[in-house]
């Protein structure tokens, strides 16, 4: 595309507005038949801990939560320095303050001290006498290097291109998806399946054999899965299945990934319908991966995922996800507003919470 793009691409013509119309009006009428009146989901804490061993003596400590079962380091000072979930390899570590915002799509600004990472082993209890640990924290604990947040943004509107040694663009401005000319999946406004390797624009060998081949209709395309699937697996290192029955790793779609062994549940799944609704989100923290059930018409599949970023200054908990309303990655409110509290579209769609 000549000039420097600053903005999502706008696509005129009647077509595509009859598109934009009809699928504008099939998600308002979705949204209609909600069961409304849901009991308000409120988050009430991240953490809930004791006293910690070593408290006495000024030192830093460790103690144990449950509900996910965790291990919490405090520092001397007592406050929370990171978090380590039995069974998961993203760390949650308390570094500098840094702000979240996308004006464009939202008002909501997330100023947050948590940076999330991925660690070399999943956690279990008493891995904080381990080597593999200790090299790790040290290399990590104070680090201003890309965390899984940074890498997020990195796909924004407006997000600058990077490119590697090879030439390829990484990072930058991403949309959801081609626009749906045809009429299929449902009319949707956008089709799905774009995955990372649609984005780079490079084939990509997986481990069981199969390797993914980009489509040039998908270039710099990240559907809600695939999204995740760039930032904690292509960039962050997490292993990557090719499909969701492939083997060990992150799993194609938000149902395989909801599904999946992979990481620990935070809130389990009990199932899709409205009342499966979780009835607390204490539980959560950043860096989660949060699933949705957001149409009747994918019945038992769920159809979403975003990951847990943090509060915002009002209060809210926010996700982000990439999404087809505003075609691409976003905390904003086009379409719902992101936030997992409350009785809006997502927080009443949300269904379960993993950490990976």
């Amino acid at each position: 595309m000549a000039g420097k793009k600053k903005s999502r691409p706008v696509v005129s013509g009647l077509v595509v507005l009859a598109l934009v119309a009809t699928s504008g009006y099939l998600t308002l009428e979705l949204r209609k038949q909600e069961t409304p009146g849901v009991t308000e989901v409120r988050n009430v804490g991240v953490l809930d801990g004791g006293k910690a061993s070593g408290d006495d003596k000024g030192e830093a400590a460790w103690s144990r939560l449950e509900n996910p079962a965790r291990s919490v380091l405090r520092g001397s000072d007592g406050q929370i320095k990171a978090v380590f979930t039995d069974g998961a390899r993203l760390a949650t570590l308390t570094g500098p303050a840094r702000t979240f915002t996308e004006p464009a799509s939202t008002s909501s600004k997330v100023s947050t001290t948590d940076w999330v990472r991925l660690m070399p082993e999943p956690w279990k209890k008493g891995a904080e006498k381990e080597k593999w640990f200790k090299d790790w924290h040290a290399e990590y604990a104070d680090s201003k290097e890309d965390d899984v947040f940074a890498i997020a943004f990195q796909y924004v509107a407006g997000a600058p291109q990077k490119k590697d040694e090879q030439g390829i663009v990484y990072a930058g401005e991403a949309n959801f998806g081609p626009l749906n000319t045809t009429g299929a999946e449902g009319g949707d406004l956008r089709l799905e399946q774009s995955d990372f390797y649609d984005y780079l624009g490079v084939p990509y060998p997986f481990r069981d054999g199969q390797t993914g081949t980009p489509e040039t209709m998908r270039a710099k395309s990240l559907d809600c899965s695939g999204f995740i699937r760039m930032v904690l697996g292509y960039r962050t290192r997490y292993p990557l299945m090719s499909s969701d029955a492939s083997g060990d790793g992150l799993p194609r779609t938000a149902n395989g990934m909801a599904r999946s062994d992979e990481g620990a549940d935070v809130l389990p799944l009990t199932g899709v319908g409205p009342d499966d609704r979780p009835s607390a989100i204490d539980q959560l923290q950043p860096g989660d991966l949060v699933f949705f059930k957001l149409d009747a018409r994918t019945k038992d599949r769920l159809d979403h995922v975003g990951m847990v970023l943090g509060y915002d200054t009002e209060g809210h908990l926010i996700f982000i996800s990439s999404r087809e309303e505003i075609n691409g990655p976003t905390i904003g409110d086009v379409g719902g507003v992101s936030r997992l509290d409350g009785n809006g579209y997502y927080a009443k769609t949300l269904r379960s919470a993993k950490r990976l």
